[in-house]
């Protein structure tokens, strides 16, 4: 299945900030929590609704992400490191996943 663009804002269910999407916004930039909605990216079809709690960071030039893991179910999904994401955040996860 492809990719299925959503132009959505939403208020982060972790932090409470209100986050502007750009259609490929997943996650909040501040606390870079996501939320399990997708099966495969944009879908919105999963239905447990899980908070996805972000484990891991990885920088590379060809393949910069952040691994989230559902605190419901544990499922896993690498999302893009985005321009604005708080990189204070990223860097305390890092510093935990040691």
């Amino acid at each position: 299945m492809s990719f299925i663009r959503h132009k959505e804002d939403f208020v982060c269910d972790f932090c409470k900030k209100d986050i502007r999407g750009d259609g490929y916004t997943n996650h909040c930039n501040f606390c870079l929590y996501s939320k399990h909605v997708d099966i495969d990216p944009g879908d919105r079809l999963a239905t447990c609704g899980g908070l996805m709690k972000p484990i891991y960071v990885s920088y590379t030039i060809k393949d910069s992400y952040i691994l989230h893991r559902c605190l419901i179910c544990h499922f896993e999904r690498k999302n893009k490191i985005q321009i604005h994401d708080s990189v204070d955040a990223m860097a305390a996860i890092q510093k935990n996943s040691l």
